[in-house]
């Protein structure tokens, strides 16, 4: 995650202390998408999750062995996802066990289904932070999501997070269809008091791959990130947000060094919070793990499994010294893309390195996000 907010306004996050802490005595934050069932269809879905989805998951007790297995790797913190991880019987028991062993936990949610006593079992569950996703204004949200009447329901959920006073943010993934709607995202978080929003880039797995159109242009992603960095510097200026994030292309990292840079600013501060940072970590600072007990590097890589939790347990197979994936992956500097390793910010971005496809094979390795700078900001 970048902290535009934090980086570009100097406005501190709550969450300062796991992104520019010492990062290295803590192991990866583990998404565990507990479900594959939605009751949404969004477009541009990562685990192409709707309503008729009824994959195997795990049970109940595998489940709480995780939480407690991934403990032995001093995880910081578990993400409940989905599809939609309320759509779950068990989930409150989940995290009523995640609170029991002292295990921070946090949830990605289209919101839509937050009661006034949903939220009030995540506030008794300790759950530190409600993630929610919205893609626009009312119609296009609608549209988007393939639902109508998924806005209302949605913005319902927010004043229920609100009142049960629970933190609670924004979450917008940066597709070709929505690029156009961030000014709007910035609108809608001032006109309902949402303080905290983090922009997604598109990562072309689930339903975003089959739309290729969804990948949005190096010049549109300029141009949108322009937008963030322009809005935020705006909003905080009128103390209407506490955190804007960037997530899924550590390109921003360099680039918002490059925009300051352009502006006059000495930025030998925020260069030190990025190197602290450790740029793309997948594979080393985040997993995942899908419903049915699968590993991943990451959330976005349904291809290539490391291991099943049903089987090994998470420390062994996170640690596994013979995985070549996780090896390549925790040695960039010897495995990065080539255009990544002769530019002068690798080591505060590290390059989105990742392979979508079913070969491993270094030589079907590529950068994705593409990385939208130019050769003359990155030294070549």
């Amino acid at each position: 995650m970048i902290n535009i907010s934090k980086l570009y306004c100097g406005l501190a996050g709550q969450s300062d202390h796991l992104r520019y802490g010492n990062r290295d005595s803590l192991g990866p934050i583990v998404v565990y998408n507990c479900t594959s069932r939605c009751n949404l269809r969004c477009l541009h879905c990562y685990a192409a999750s709707d309503s008729t989805r009824r994959d195997i998951e795990l049970s109940t007790a595998q489940a709480k062995k995780l939480l407690n297995d991934v403990l032995e790797v001093n995880a910081p913190v578990v993400l409940f996802s989905g599809g939609e991880p309320l759509l779950r019987p068990d989930l409150f028991e989940l995290m009523a066990e995640a609170k029991r062993i002292g295990l921070r936990s946090v949830i990605s949610t289209n919101g839509t289904l937050i009661n006034a006593e949903t939220a009030k079992k995540l506030a008794d569950a300790n759950v530190s932070y409600v993630g929610i996703s919205i893609d626009g204004p009312e119609e296009f949200h609608d549209q988007f999501r393939q639902t109508s009447g998924c806005f209302k329901a949605t913005m319902t959920g927010f004043e229920n997070c609100k009142k049960a006073d629970l933190r609670m943010g924004l979450r917008f993934t940066i597709s070709n269809s929505n690029k156009e709607q961030v000014p709007a995202i910035f609108d809608i978080c001032r006109d309902n008091g949402i303080r905290r929003v983090c922009f997604y880039h598109l990562i072309r797995s689930g339903r975003g791959k089959d739309i290729e159109s969804q990948a949005v242009s190096r010049a549109d992603t300029r141009k949108v990130v322009d937008m963030i960095l322009d809005r935020t510097a705006d909003f905080v200026s009128k103390g209407l947000l506490d955190e804007v994030l960037t997530v899924g292309n550590h390109a921003d990292g360099p680039y918002l060094l490059v925009k300051m840079q352009q502006q006059g600013k000495n930025i030998d501060q925020q260069k030190s919070l990025l190197l602290s940072n450790g740029g793309n970590r997948i594979g080393e600072k985040i997993s995942s793990v899908g419903w049915e007990g699968s590993v991943y590097a990451d959330q976005f890589w349904r291809n290539y499994p490391l291991g099943n939790v049903a089987q090994k347990n998470f420390k062994e197979i996170w640690t596994n010294p013979d995985e070549p994936v996780l090896q390549k992956l925790r040695n960039k500097s010897r495995f990065a893309h080539k255009r990544c390793l002769k530019c002068k910010w690798f080591d505060l971005c590290k390059g989105n390195f990742r392979f979508l496809g079913p070969d491993p094979d270094i030589k079907n390795w590529r950068l994705e996000p593409d990385c939208y700078l130019t050769d003359a900001e990155i030294g070549l």
